[in-house]
């Protein structure tokens, strides 16, 4: 994304033709040149129309001018803020898109081949269920984004899938990245809950499929890993095999479906995470505004001592990540719309989802 800086120079007679182009939109009572910082303008009034309708109207009219418009409350009354600069999205290869898709599937059918050729031999393609799986989930997950966005007519990349053949996934996900700010706080609830929603829409049901045509058994003998649990992968354990596994000796032995469902659940649960660009973090800021960032350090926290409780090293590569990409928040242009009361529902429910899907050991190994 490219910030444009505005070649008017902010001047009496642009500040005057500004407010005259908006004046039936916005009320203005005072004006303030350099506030909050040089070269910006600050209008303080009222909207005379609904902000979340008239705002990408008023957006087009201070870009004409050469700013982007912000709001938020000050003092009871609304400040209407021109940033002197016009947000233009830069191109996107998606070349790129393409290639990382074609190396994410590859790695993620040699990941499932893994499971065959522990039984003798190894073929690449005998890695499709597991594949075919952990891409529908990834894919609709992103895809969800993208179409909240396009939606939205927020500016966006197509997914960028990120292979990685070492892992026991095959990949660490993918990303779409915004190449613009998002006008309201509504669209950012669209945009943050639309992917995990998506994405659980195939990882539910290849999920209850996988485990349903796994078998169950003795525990392993020597080494092996076993996946965590969460309170909604334990309730699907007990929908299928009426009883909590692993217990009394036995446990399900994931078939490669089985495994992407429950690699599916992991992912949306770590995108969950309320804190910074992660959706999780899209949908407390909405809800909670500047006070989300409050959020910060306590998860950080919790991050570290599940860390020193359990030995995971997931934890470690996490805060590691959030430390870099954690502390900054998606703020929208209008701060003033607030969500309507169909939203706040989807947004509490997407919060008490992360609960559901939270791991707090995602992988252990169990030695003799």
């Amino acid at each position: 994304m490219n910030a444009a800086p505005s070649e008017q120079v902010v001047s009496l007679d642009a500040v005057q033709g500004l407010r005259a182009a908006i004046a039936d939109l916005f009320q203005v009572f005072d004006t303030t040149l350099d506030m909050p910082d040089p070269g910006y303008v600050r209008f303080r009034g009222r909207f005379l129309q609904d902000p979340s309708a008239c705002f990408d109207d008023l957006r087009a009219r201070f870009e004409a001018y050469g700013f982007t418009p912000t709001t938020k409350m000050q003092d009871d009354r609304v400040a209407l803020i021109g940033i002197p600069a016009v947000f233009r999205p830069t191109a996107s290869n998606h070349l790129i898109n393409l290639v990382l898709f074609i190396a994410t599937i590859l790695s993620t059918l040699y990941v499932g081949a893994g499971y065959d050729a522990q039984e003798g031999g190894f073929s690449l393609l005998s890695g499709w269920p597991f594949a075919l799986s952990i891409m529908l989930i990834l894919g609709a997950h992103e895809m969800g984004h993208y179409i909240a966005a396009r939606y939205h007519k927020v500016p966006v990349t197509l997914p960028y899938f990120i292979p990685l053949p070492i892992s026991i996934l095959g990949t660490m996900g993918a990303v779409i990245r915004i190449k613009g700010p998002v006008s309201n706080k509504r669209a950012l609830l669209d945009v943050g809950a639309a992917g995990p929603w998506a994405g659980l829409i195939f990882a539910i049901p290849l999920l209850f499929y996988g485990l349903a045509t796994s078998t169950v058994g003795p525990l392993p003998v020597g080494e092996y890993i076993v996946e965590g649990n969460s309170l909604l992968y334990s309730l699907m354990k007990v929908i299928v095999f009426g009883r909590f596994l692993p217990s009394g000796g036995l446990d399900v032995h994931l078939n490669q479906v089985a495994w992407a469902g429950w690699a599916g659940l992991l992912v949306t649960s770590i995108n969950l995470i309320p804190i910074g660009q992660l959706d999780g973090g899209h949908v407390a800021y909405v809800l909670f505004g500047e006070k989300a960032k409050l959020l910060y350090w306590p998860i950080m926290i919790t991050m570290a001592a599940l860390m020193l409780i359990t030995r995971t090293p997931t934890w470690i590569i996490l805060m590691v990540l959030l430390f870099f990409f954690g502390r900054t928040y998606a703020e929208p242009l209008d701060q003033v719309t607030e969500l309507n009361p169909k939203r706040k529902v989807i947004a509490a429910l997407t919060l008490l989802l992360f609960v559901l899907l939270f791991i707090p050991v995602p992988l252990s190994i169990v030695t003799p």
